[in-house]
């Protein structure tokens, strides 16, 4: 079984409360050194086999036209879940 994730953020003009918010919180939570916070969405397609070309075309076609609002946001990534953390 394969998986896809698709990041979604708001587009660098919008307004980001939600961001704000947490950027505010940060520092009184001793967490130093952010100056910004911006808060997305994330995806995660499962498919059953492999994760190929096409499940990533198709995902692609699925985040632009109904997982993200491209007024107001971007897709910023869409790649197979590969496990592993960043």
């Amino acid at each position: 079984m394969g998986r896809v994730v698709v990041d979604v953020m708001p587009k660098p003009e919008i307004l980001d409360p939600q961001g704000k918010a947490v950027a505010r919180a940060l520092p009184r939570l001793g967490i130093e050194g952010f100056t910004s916070v911006r808060q997305g969405k994330r995806f995660e397609l499962e498919v059953e086999g492999p994760v190929t070309e096409a499940v990533l075309a198709a995902a692609r076609e699925a985040a632009t036209t109904m997982l993200s609002n491209p007024v107001i946001e971007d897709v910023v990534r869409v790649a197979e879940d590969t496990g592993v953390v960043a």
